[in-house]
């Protein structure tokens, strides 16, 4: 009988004391309210940062095509009479700004400059963003890029 009354001494000692227990209830509950909009946050971070990185290269890219559409519009008359390219401000100017109004509502707003030299086209996209518009402070956005080009014949490299 002694053997049992050990055991049953041992099991008594290793049984958890409900007073212990008690300070335990909702720990994973406080660390699951308290980490949940830190996830979000950051969720939304990798979310619209790539958002905002593609908004800013598609900017570019329109920008160059509209730049180098506008470069592309040579003055004739001055090249055969000179050798040397020279742009036509006035077309450059309607063939930057016609090329960016193809891309429709894409374009948040667009500004064409040219010169008998080069063709400078600014582009600006806004970008809605998904997850951080779900935080106060976090509202669109607008990404600007901008491109200049200019005439290159076969004889200038």
């Amino acid at each position: 009988m002694t053997t049992l009354g050990r055991r049953g001494a041992a099991l008594r000692h290793a049984a958890p004391r409900s007073g212990g227990a008690s300070r335990d209830r909702g720990t994973v509950s406080l660390y699951v309210v308290l980490f949940t909009p830190v996830v979000f946050l950051l969720a939304g971070l990798l979310v619209d940062g790539g958002l905002a990185i593609h908004a800013r290269q598609r900017a570019a890219d329109m920008a160059e095509q509209a730049a180098r559409a506008g470069a592309n519009e040579i003055d004739l008359a001055a090249l055969r009479a000179t050798g040397e390219p020279v742009v036509d401000p006035g077309r450059a100017r309607a063939a930057a700004c016609e090329l960016l109004t193809a891309y429709g509502d894409e374009v948040a707003g667009a500004d064409c400059a040219a010169s008998t030299q080069e063709v400078t086209v600014t582009v600006r996209i806004t970008v809605e963003p998904q997850f951080l518009a779900i935080f106060p402070g976090f509202g669109a956005f607008t990404m600007t890029s901008d491109a200049t080009a200019r005439p290159v014949t076969g004889a200038a490299a």
